[in-house]
């Protein structure tokens, strides 16, 4: 079979299945499996598919029709240009959390600092920062060693030198340590969330996505915890659910936080708010 019918395929396939990017899921699939890009299959899509690599890719699209997520197949997401490796382990790192990244360097202007990233996943944010702030010494921490793992297979992979990764349930193995900046991504999902049974959801790790008090138990928890581990003048972080902005500045403004805050996502929803430590410092705004 042609390449090019072995891709129409796929897509009638997906799109039979429900799937809202049938065409692109099927494009990403055959290239990962051909390690081909995408240019290279549309100019050789006359070609014919080898057998096992047609094996290999109809299986891979019957694993996507079911729902299966496409970063957890082909084992890698971009993020802030960088190619992660991903698994079942970790969240799969999404583009509305470049929007943290986006505020943590902003933060983070000066040539050196420290910046603590909790529950890191694969490292997406702590490696996205340290990229470009080489300065800086980040610390990703997460309760899963697994995660950890990942983080220092990314870090190693990408060349990353100055991102660390350990097991720690959240602050705890932290104890005396203190950052200009502290970021997070946690759980933020009430366990009723319909979208939980939907998309990629239903193959995310649900320890990293469900959090009690209708999303609100861990969002808290940080808040009250980080000012401990903040230097004067540092910053929290904090990504959460679209509807979730307005208590989570209360919380803040509640804690003593200055220079509360949301910023938007690239949909025009507030998806991280933040606040400065009270004891005012020389970290810029």
């Amino acid at each position: 079979m042609r390449l090019d019918r072995l891709l129409g395929r796929a897509v009638e396939r997906l799109e039979a299945a429900g799937s809202p990017s049938a065409r692109r899921d099927a494009e990403v699939l055959l290239c990962h499996v051909l390690g081909v890009d995408l240019a290279w299959l549309y100019t050789w899509g006359d070609r014919e598919a080898p057998v096992l690599e047609r094996a290999r890719y109809e299986a891979l699209i019957a694993a996507r029709a079911v729902g299966k997520p496409v970063a957890y197949l082909t084992g890698k997401r971009e993020f802030w240009g960088l190619v992660l490796s991903t698994s079942p382990d970790t969240l799969i790192p999404r583009p509305d959390t470049e929007t943290l990244v986006e505020a943590a360097l902003h933060l983070g202007r000066a040539p050196v600092g420290r910046l603590l990233d909790l529950g890191t996943g694969t490292g997406a944010i702590a490696l996205a920062f340290a990229s470009e702030r080489p300065g800086w010494a980040v610390l990703g921490i997460d309760i899963s060693l697994a995660a950890v793992a990942l983080a220092r297979h990314n870090a190693e992979r990408l060349g990353i030198d100055n991102a660390n990764f350990c097991k720690s349930d959240w602050f705890a193995a932290l104890a005396g340590e203190v950052f200009e900046l502290v970021v997070a991504n946690p759980p933020y999902i009430d366990a009723q969330d319909p979208h939980l049974a939907s998309g990629d959801l239903r193959f995310e790790p649900r320890s990293a996505l469900v959090a009690a008090n209708q999303g609100f138990a861990d969002l808290c928890r940080l808040v009250q915890d980080a000012r401990h581990h903040l230097t004067p003048g540092g910053w929290l972080l904090l990504e959460h659910g679209h509807t979730q902005a307005p208590r989570v500045r209360d919380v803040l403004q509640d804690e003593g936080f200055l220079e509360v805050a949301s910023r938007e996502d690239l949909s025009g929803h507030e998806r991280v708010s933040l606040g400065q430590a009270a004891w005012a410092g020389s970290l810029g705004r």
